[in-house]
């Protein structure tokens, strides 16, 4: 009965938690096209690497402690929120000092970000109140309570979509042209700051701890090793942008930037189930039932599998909404950066495994190895080949990112709780797929649909009677 319930609580609040997330992260695809028709190229390029920088700062300067509420859940019992509100300040007073070291050599750092003084001090802004929101999404989903979470994204995610496009917009019309990155800055992240803000509020309300050594010792413990793991996934999902920014300009990037969005496409949907299923499992390991977990996993991993060819598939339709004429060599990136996306979740499940046996090392020594390999095949491949080649090798990291987390796995919990074995096969297989699809590019356009109606077909008849089966066992 005990299992029963706890699968039916996963089940719901994982439908509902999937359904906001595609949403609230689906308004940020659904402005694309907006944002690629109000700015020059460049321009677009220059917001997508500020926001690559601030992905970058947020774990590294708020020590990643908000990672360690997924594993506290099970150690700090009713102590939980007191132990979420103490580790929250430990944050805030981290980025205080990371905000004075960077105020000590500012000319420096602005340039070397490429920020004005007002992308500078929004950056700050915005970690502080991120943050906040990181240590209540986690601490939600852990809870496996959806409705708190879902609201604070929403009212502050559509305020600030619909602010920066309205500034932008005027800022347009009133011949503001070389202002319109820091308008948009301006209106998309002030009221995310504001919102961050009054979630540290609640948080420490709720709480009602702002010190505590012992909540301090262990979320230290606990995130500092996986501090290196933080930057170097972001630096994987983030470096190409800024190194194609640095080796071949701002136009470049927007270019590959807006292949990024299509890739986010399946990065939202991958997400939102990953957070959804990521406390079920966790309940499963603590029960000793990890034999449940295998069959669930490939059903989505086949899922995104197949969903990945679908864009890949539709990409010229795709590029042609989002973009326009001058985004179209964007068609010959999606392949490897949907791929890429779609290997990068595929490495979750090995790594949220070593999480919770608090091996927190072995994740970042892992992640850290890829990393390396991926700035250096950065480099050496666009400087030899040029800037789309950073699509092919941030994929190749991807998958050398699996193979070592499902290798480190294994020494963590002592047996396979997902056969590393299958994970490569399925992976290979999707990498090879997304690949030679490319090739339906140079036919007609009929011929391509043709193919895409019968895939549809047949993964209809495979793989939604796998998928029905899983959503049965959670409702038993």
């Amino acid at each position: 009965m005990q299992n029963s319930k706890l699968n039916r609580l996963a089940f719901k609040a994982g439908i509902f938690y999937i359904v906001g997330q595609l949403f609230i992260r689906g308004i940020t695809f659904l402005t694309t096209p907006i944002y690629t028709r109000l700015l020059s190229k460049a321009q677009y390029g220059e917001i997508r690497v500020y926001e690559s920088w601030l992905l970058i700062m947020v774990p590294i300067m708020s020590l990643s402690l908000f990672r360690s509420v997924d594993r506290a859940k099970f150690d700090m019992g009713e102590k939980y929120d007191e132990y979420v509100s103490s580790v929250q300040t430990l944050s805030f007073l981290s980025i205080f000092g990371f905000f004075g070291l960077c105020m000590l050599f500012r000319p420096q750092m602005q340039r070397f970000w490429g920020m004005t003084d007002v992308m500078f001090f929004m950056a700050f802004l915005y970690v502080f109140g991120y943050t906040s929101i990181l240590f209540m999404q986690r601490r939600e989903k852990q809870m496996m309570r959806y409705k708190a979470s879902i609201l604070i994204t929403t009212v502050t995610i559509v305020p600030a979509t619909v602010l920066s496009i309205l500034l932008i917009y005027l800022g347009r019309v009133n011949g503001y042209l070389n202002k319109l990155v820091e308008l948009r800055v301006w209106g998309f992240y002030v009221p995310q700051v504001v919102g961050g803000l009054i979630v540290a509020a609640l948080i420490w309300k709720q709480g009602g701890r702002f010190f505590q050594a012992e909540y301090w010792r262990y979320a230290l413990k606990y995130s500092l090793p996986l501090i290196p793991e933080a930057i170097s996934i972001q630096i994987m999902n983030q470096a190409d942008k800024i190194m194609i920014q640095f080796l071949a300009g701002y136009e470049h990037t927007g270019i590959f930037a807006l292949g990024t969005t299509i890739s986010f496409i399946i990065w939202i949907v991958e997400d939102s189930v990953w957070n959804a299923f990521l406390p079920w499992m966790y309940e499963k390991i603590s029960a000793g039932e990890t034999e449940d977990i295998e069959r669930p996993w490939m059903v989505l991993m086949h899922g995104f599998g197949i969903l990945s060819w679908f864009l890949v598939a539709l990409a010229p339709e795709i590029v042609a909404v989002l973009g326009s004429s001058e985004y179209h060599m964007t068609v010959f990136l999606v392949a490897p950066m949907v791929t890429g996306t779609l290997l990068r979740f595929y490495s979750y499940i090995y790594t949220a495994i070593q999480n919770y046996y608090k091996k927190t090392a072995y994740v970042a020594a892992g992640t850290m190895a890829a990393m390396v390999v991926n700035v250096i095949l950065n480099y050496v491949c666009i400087v030899r080949f040029g800037y789309m080649a950073a699509a092919y090798t941030t994929a190749a990291s991807y998958f050398i990112l699996l193979v070592l987390q499902g290798y480190l796995e294994k020494r963590v919990a002592g047996r396979r709780v997902v056969p590393l074995k299958k994970s490569l096969i399925i992976s290979f297989a999707y990498l090879t797929l997304n690949i030679i699809t490319m090739e339906l590019f140079a036919l007609a356009w009929y011929v391509r649909y043709l193919v895409v109606l019968a895939v549809t077909v047949l993964a209809v008849k495979w793989i939604l009677p796998q998928f029905l089966k899983v959503v049965k066992d959670f409702k038993k």
